[in-house]
């Protein structure tokens, strides 16, 4: 997608976005040196400053999580959009018009197709959102919203509105502003009449929730209804061109920047539940809308934050929504550390914001603890049967690596059935455990290997391949030469430092002007590279240095080479090529 707007659109966003500002609401900023700012990292924890941007390039780079890249992917990142987005989000702010390539005539038309079936959806929204505060006929939907608490405010963030109980409103209206019959159906706002031609409103005599994108464009509707014998309660819009229920999240748009910013996202079931949390304060909430998370749902969550705490309604129906969303994370494979929000008896999300306050569901959320230890707590609470329930709590806590967690749940098994804790943990390696997932939401992982010569070798030769790069930008003039002359198959060993030599061969200068849309990890490398130059005090003796350093490290895996092909002679002669860059790399020291 970000392939049909021109390079220079991507390079007029670029050049009008002030990336301290940008940075700067994230995270505050301080002067550490002459293109360099640094602060705490908004991605994770830390109490030291870590993260660093650079705001002539754009660049930004955390030293402790490793997260990088250019000002898109900031967006990216922060906003949880894809790079379209980000770059459209970028250009809305800075009052870039964004001009497309030329397109085949078959995507063109697509594209205009879904343009006008999306405004035809947002006019719908807007007429809803009118019809709600304005007409006599919605007062039972304003008393209904009311008396669940909600506000004005909230309500108008939302877009909630009111579908009039007549035939054809909607219809009729559409129509006038010259939208044709098939296009009302293709955007699922008209059903066709049953006995007769043409075509009738969907939504009738109903409360209106929007169904948005992550950018906030409008795709459907969720409708309740307000009378009794209206069936069914919940009325959604019909899969289509552009309405796909399992790919959504209930106001991700409006969550995405504070879910980004707290590190979590709360999930509810339902449309008032969003409304009444956010209402209280908790902006980071999405609602599943009553529906077992499919995997796009979950991809969804993981863009918007690394945990997700499920804020379900504490009856049977909810713990087995939590069971669900529990399982759809796990089967999607996806990195979500899961928690449990515990309410109480007797209410949803809405119910203890209205009875008890905003405070009153801080609290509970904060408190929120970690899934395993919810399914414990289930599983001691379900069964009388001792070795049963011992299995159970063996299936979900074997799995979990050495960890204070682990010894909790130990204790509390132990505790609840009278059992030494001894006899628990020995019980939990009695058999092979199921894999059931690990606190950070995926299958549980075998224990990394054991590091050897070969990969300690390799990862100081690629933490002397960046610091090479990050000298050549540091002085660019030595540098163009050094890379322009390279053989870099034969310089570089890892790809990533490779590739990045490649693309700044002739950059050194302005090494963030020509990043390829949309090439995550190059962006991250050349920001790294960037920033840890900013950092050096470099000198041409110093890049000199690092040359010699590289040069030693190819002419190791020459020799590396030649042993495995029983190269007697040539090994000689790497060899005493090798003492002399050594010998020159001593007498650099001394």
């Amino acid at each position: 997608m970000a392939g049909r707007y021109t390079r220079e659109s991507l390079d007029r966003v670029r050049d009008a976005v002030d990336f301290v500002e940008l940075v700067g609401a994230r995270t505050e900023l301080r002067q550490a040196g002459p293109r360099r700012l640094q602060g705490l990292c908004p991605f994770h924890d830390e109490r030291t400053p870590s993260f660093g941007i650079d705001p002539v390039e754009k660049l930004y780079h955390c030293f402790g999580c490793g997260v990088g890249g250019d000002v898109f992917s900031f967006v990216m990142e922060t906003e949880g959009l894809d790079f379209a987005g980000a770059l459209e989000s970028l250009a809305g702010r800075a009052g870039v018009e964004l001009e497309r390539e030329a397109e085949d005539p078959r995507d063109a038309a697509r594209r205009e197709r879904r343009s006008r079936l999306l405004a035809l959806l947002e006019r719908t929204a807007a007429w809803y959102v009118r019809m709600l505060w304005e007409s006599g006929e919605a007062a039972p939907a304003r008393e209904y919203l009311a008396s669940r608490g909600l506000e004005e405010g909230a309500l108008r963030e939302y877009r909630v509105g009111y579908a009039p109980r007549a035939w054809d409103r909607i219809v009729g209206a559409s129509r006038g502003a010259g939208f044709s019959e098939a296009e009302l159906l293709a955007a699922g706002l008209a059903s066709r009449r049953r006995s007769g031609e043409g075509v009738i409103d969907r939504f009738r005599g109903r409360i209106t929730f929007p169904l948005c994108d992550e950018r906030g464009h409008v795709l459907g509707f969720g409708a309740r209804a307000l009378a009794p014998d209206d069936t069914p309660k919940y009325l959604n819009s019909s899969d289509n061109e552009v309405f796909h229920k399992g790919e959504l999240l209930y106001g991700a748009d409006l969550a995405r920047a504070a879910a980004a910013r707290a590190g979590r996202v709360v999930l509810v079931e339902g449309y008032t539940d969003a409304t009444a949390l956010r209402q209280a304060g908790v902006e980071e909430v999405v609602g599943s809308m009553g529906t077992a998370l499919t995997e796009r749902q979950v991809a969804a969550l993981a863009r918007l934050a690394p945990r997700a705490l499920l804020c379900q309604d504490p009856d049977a129906a909810g713990q087995e929504a939590i069971a669900k969303a529990v399982a759809g994370v796990r089967g999607a494979n996806r990195r979500v550390e899961l928690s449990i929000v515990r309410l109480p008896p007797g209410g949803d999300p809405a119910d203890v914001v209205q009875r008890e306050g905003a405070d009153a569901i801080r609290a509970l959320l904060d408190r929120a603890v970690p899934v395993e230890r919810f399914q414990v707590e289930r599983a001691l609470e379900r069964s009388a049967d001792r070795d049963h329930t011992l299995d159970e709590a063996r299936d979900i806590i074997a799995p979990l690596p050495p960890s204070v967690l682990r010894d909790e749940l130990t204790r509390l098994v132990a505790d609840r059935l009278a059992l030494t804790p001894d006899l628990v943990a020995s019980a939990l390696t009695g058999r092979r455990p199921v894999l059931v997932g690990t606190a950070g939401g995926g299958p549980a992982a075998p224990p990394p290997p054991p590091p050897d010569r070969a990969r300690t070798a390799l990862a100081r030769q690629e933490q002397s391949e960046r610091a090479f790069l990050a000298y050549c930008l540091a002085l660019p003039d030595e540098g163009e030469a050094r890379l322009a002359g390279a053989d870099l198959d034969d310089l570089f060993a890892a790809r990533s430092t490779r590739r990045a030599a490649a693309y700044l061969r002739g950059r050194l200068r302005a090494p963030a002007a020509d990043l390829p849309a949309g090439d995550e990890d190059l962006a991250r490398m050349v920001a790294e590279l960037v920033i840890r130059a900013g950092q050096l005090e470099a000198t041409p003796a110093k890049l000199e240095l690092e040359a010699l350093q590289l040069d030693l490290h190819r002419l190791d895996r020459l020799i590396a080479t030649a042993r495995a092909e029983g190269g007697g002679e040539g090994i000689h002669d790497l060899a005493t090529e090798r003492q002399r860059v050594l010998d020159e790399i001593r007498h650099r020291l001394t």
